[in-house]
């Protein structure tokens, strides 16, 4: 909470006495910076050699620990100990980091990285890292920080945003806001050039771990994401391991060490920023104890190398705009420092029909745009504040009766946002039931992506559809899901937070979306099936049960036709024919009205039974 200072008539407050210090920090996978707005400028804190990038590299010694580019100087002789990129293993398995050799799981499954001072996971990692952006910023301010802006990747789920805090609550940094890194350009440029008119910008983010597409509708004061897209395992790291492996073949290295892996990948990335401006770079490999004492790289066979890759962000890119439902937008801005690559910027120029900006250093846009928003959040607030409405990226929902996947949130819905609606049971006596969190965009549960499951236990039993249970679902500024299961007359309650366990595999959210479109008729058609069949079994069961209990009330003839059709209706539940199963249910159905009405008056005589007319007269008079 903020405090508003109250001065007397005709006098102005002191801003320098109320102006809280917030800064914005952009932890990157190759580089991280952080910044402070000062009300007019920003400004992008440098190290004492006036670098303002601090390298996301941590090394443990047995003595000490070095972070930024001592740790790099140690990384060639000591590999072992030194750990880099850690922020693309946040929230991630073993299994899914096969880059990385010294990468281990702790007692707990969690991975980590061997080093002379035991095991440190990416969380500890990425702490390190925070914690000397905040004595980089604290030394420039002469004051300590009250909260941070920390810029995530568009895509980072919510097991990799909860370790993101994580890693900023280890390094004794109050999280104002996880902020996504598009989201952040999106607020350097429109703040800075104040757009007046609705337009459409495509933020083209290609880091050194992840790639990011947004396009956002901007106006002034306002930042709307209409879409977002992108690939949480894709960016300049891997050029450095296309580049590295073609070195590895030119050097004559048949199977490199470890160490010579890592001496490669600092060879490759600056092989890599050489070639931006330069045609044709030589390699000296006369350090890596190689056949081969050097080698050539032109700019040509670095495209070659690369041009996989960047066809893939333009995959995203098209993705994008259909998921906006725009052809074309009015400007395209380009953030990270991969962006560099000629390749890049002529690939989306072809791609978008129009020359990105970069009027900004596309290494600290990121940055500027989190340090704006964290002024604002920590109550320094002006005429001109920006509103910024993220989007989720996939839709949430839950597993319903049938397997299906009924959705609550649909993706590109603005954050923070809560949905709420009522469930009820499925089976009479039903005393609990397990909430089954799902992610995506299919019809069925199968499809879809697993987050979570917690049980709600307590419900009054009840014949089936009786019972009202409110399942809610919000997702907070962050894009972190929280959902809760109310029984509204018992008030049973039961929630969780949703902290998958691990991160999404490479490709799995294009995967997910290009199979939502693909299959789209196919899942429509499964949907009809299972809702027929559900609706049918519900029938069967309920028919079963009544029969068990008040059979009597048939006679032979009668209960032998309401079994054959009920035998009929089990048989075509067998296929796929979805308007048979709806037609032999609705004869069913009909052919069960006798008995249904039997079975009611029967239950109104025994509720009546040894009750006077008398006494119902009564009743009815109060």
């Amino acid at each position: 909470m903020v405090l508003l200072q109250i001065s007397e008539p005709g006098e102005s407050p002191d801003l320098s006495v109320t102006r809280s210090i917030a800064v914005g920090i952009d932890l990157g996978t190759t580089n991280s910076l952080i910044a402070q707005f000062d009300g007019e400028l920003v400004h992008v804190f440098e190290d004492d050699l006036g670098q303002p990038s601090l390298p996301s590299v941590v090394h443990y010694g047995a003595e000490s620990t070095q972070v930024g580019d001592a740790a790099m100087a140690l990384a060639n002789e000591q590999p072992e100990n030194t750990i880099a990129s850690a922020k693309r293993m946040l929230g991630r398995a073993r299994e899914e980091v096969v880059d990385d050799p010294y990468a281990s799981l702790t007692t707990d499954g969690a991975l980590a990285f061997a080093t002379d001072q035991g095991k440190k996971t990416p969380v500890e990692v990425s702490a390190v890292i925070l914690g000397a952006l905040k004595i980089r910023a604290e030394a420039h301010l002469d004051s300590p920080i009250a909260g941070a802006v920390i810029t995530v990747p568009a895509y980072f789920d919510d097991a990799q945003r909860q370790a993101t805090r994580q890693a900023a609550e280890l390094a004794g940094i109050k999280v104002l806001r996880l902020l996504n890194e598009p989201t952040a350009a999106a607020v350097a440029y429109g703040l800075d050039e104040q757009a007046e008119e609705s337009s459409l910008l495509a933020v083209y983010d290609l880091g050194g771990g992840t790639f990011d597409i947004s396009i956002l509708r901007m106006r002034a004061g306002l930042f709307e994401v209409l879409a977002t897209g992108g690939d949480s395992a894709l960016g300049g790291d891997d050029f450095d391991r296309e580049i590295a492996r073609y070195l590895t073949t030119e050097l004559e290295l048949a199977d490199p060490t470890p160490r010579q892996r890592r001496t490669l990948l600092g060879i490759a990335r600056d092989a890599k920023q050489a070639l931006s401006d330069s045609a044709e770079v030589e390699i000296d490999g006369s350090g890596l104890g190689s056949d081969a004492l050097s080698a050539s790289l032109t700019r040509q066979t670095l495209e070659a190398l690369i041009e996989p890759y960047i066809e893939r962000t333009l995959m995203s890119c098209r993705q994008a705009l259909q998921d906006a439902g725009v052809d074309s937008v009015d400007r395209v801005v380009l953030v990270g420092g991969s962006t560099r690559a000629p390749a890049v910027a002529r690939a989306v120029e072809g791609c978008f029909g129009q020359t990105p900006l970069s009027t900004l250093d596309p290494d600290q846009v990121v940055a500027m745009g989190a340090a704006r928003q964290a002024d604002i959040l920590i109550g320094n607030r002006s005429d001109n504040d920006a509103l910024l409405l993220d989007v989720i990226p996939l839709s949430l929902g839950l597993e319903t009766y049938g397997g299906l996947a009924e959705r609550i949130i649909d993706r590109n819905s603005t954050i923070p946002i809560a949905r709420a609606q009522e469930f009820t049971t499925a089976r009479d006596g039903q005393t609990g039931l397990v909430v089954h969190v799902v992610q995506g965009e299919r019809e069925r549960v199968a499809d879809c992506r697993s987050l979570a499951r917690f049980e709600l236990k307590g419900i009054p039993p009840m014949v089936a559809g009786a019972a009202r249970i409110e399942v809610t679902f919000r997702v907070d500024a962050d894009g972190i899901l929280e959902v809760s299961a109310v029984e509204q007359q018992s008030g049973a309650r039961s929630e969780v937070v949703v902290k998958p366990a691990f991160g999404l595999d490479e490709l799995d959210i294009t995967d997910m979306l290009k199979a939502s479109y693909e299959f789209a008729a196919e899942d429509m058609v499964a949907r009809k099936l299972a809702e027929a069949g559900v609706e049918a079994e519900a029938l069967l069961e309920g028919l079963r049960a009544a029969l068990a209990q008040d059979g009597d009330l048939l006679d032979s003839d009668e209960a032998q036709t309401l079994q054959q059709e009920m035998a009929r209706l089990e048989q075509v539940l067998q296929q796929t024919d979805v308007d048979a199963i709806r037609e032999h249910t609705e004869k069913l159905g009909r052919a069960s009205e006798t008995f249904a009405a039997r079975r009611m008056d029967r239950s109104i005589q025994t509720a009546l039974r040894g009750i006077s007319v008398g006494q119902l007269d009564a009743e009815s008079a109060e």
